[in-house]
């Protein structure tokens, strides 16, 4: 498809030596592309025996440390700084991307027009997929919870471990947003949503696109299967949505969400009900009450952001008149 040779850095971020052999399989699939990036730079997360170990037994790749501070966003911005790319593309370290994804992503950037390009996330479960758990809710795993089109269409925002950037992006209007995404393993989110709805602000003619051909795996380990996890996530997503309305405003950032609670959840809830009347699939009422469980956290989730970011402003606005008042009213 392309005879060039691409101009992308890849940035895969790393924190924790319980995914090692996942980070290998990460690295080893980047290694396999069929058209090899410029460079593939591993970020090391705060974490010193894990940047030893990277240095010492990962070859071919560039090793850091984050110089941020600590969390995937302040991982990724390290990355950005040292690469050199035109391009930048991102792979999370607990997932393999097939041989032909960073040239589908790359081919459908040649396009002037498009700021960056997203593809399709599948699990791979490491221990099968729980039968509760719908495939409405796959964002909770970190995978494409939609069916994907059948061609490149664009998006408000890509999946952030699956999709290349232009760097010019992150040259105007800055990098991902610390205070954002994931630090460790507390499962918030985000990042890349705050960011492309920042591209897409400032360049409104311009656009983000998914790609359904170019797919990674995610490699989905029991505890993420599980139903605490699945409770901790949706909970956490809504704290992010509130955190990302605050920079970019809620007419962006709930766009997407509002087609995902009127059409597609409403969807899902009834195939889990007519799959338990009609299939005799009694688990059919069980996904569909995780749809209902998983809504309701990540409202909840949302509403306590955003009635303790009010009560900070309120008590921001309140304290600021005190001091006037304090100042030009009362009598010294």
């Amino acid at each position: 498809m392309i005879d060039t040779t691409p101009d992308i850095s890849i940035i895969i971020c790393a924190y924790t030596e319980e995914r090692w052999h996942d980070l290998i399989a990460a690295v080893e699939s980047i290694q396999r592309q069929s058209i090899l990036p410029r460079e593939t730079i591993l970020v090391i997360d705060h974490n010193t025996q894990l940047f030893e170990r990277a240095r010492t037994l990962i070859p071919g790749v560039t090793v850091i440390e984050s110089t941020e501070p600590r969390g995937l966003s302040g991982a990724r911005n390290s990355g950005i700084a040292l690469s050199r790319g035109n391009f930048i593309a991102f792979l999370d370290d607990d997932a393999v991307a097939e041989p032909d994804w960073l040239e589908r992503l790359y081919f459908c950037c040649q396009d002037s027009e498009v700021l960056g390009v997203g593809g399709v996330v599948e699990p791979l479960w490491l221990r099968g997929c729980p039968t509760w758990f719908p495939k409405e809710f796959y964002w909770v795993i970190g995978c494409t919870y939609n069916n994907p089109p059948d061609i490149p269409t664009a998006v408000r925002n890509p999946y952030g471990g699956c999709t290349c950037i232009r760097r010019e992006v992150f040259e105007v209007v800055g990098g991902f947003r610390n205070g954002i995404g994931r630090i460790g393993s507390y499962p918030m989110g985000g990042e890349e949503t705050e960011l492309c709805i920042r591209a897409g602000q400032h360049w409104p003619h311009k656009v983000f696109l998914c790609e359904p051909r170019a797919k990674i795996r995610h490699r989905i380990s029991p505890y993420r299967a599980s139903w605490r996890y699945f409770q901790s996530r949706c909970y956490a997503e809504g704290l992010s949505k509130a955190t990302v309305v605050s920079y970019v405003g809620a007419k962006d950032s709930l766009s997407s969400e509002r087609s995902y609670i009127c059409r597609i959840l409403p969807k899902g809830i009834w195939r889990g009900i007519t799959d338990a009347l009609f299939h005799l699939d009694s688990v059919g009422l069980l996904r569909a009450g995780a749809i209902i469980v998983g809504l309701i956290l990540t409202t909840m989730g949302y509403l306590s952001k955003a009635i303790s970011q009010y009560i900070v402003k309120y008590k921001g606005v309140s304290t600021h008149i005190h001091s006037l008042f304090q100042t030009f009213i009362v009598p010294k």
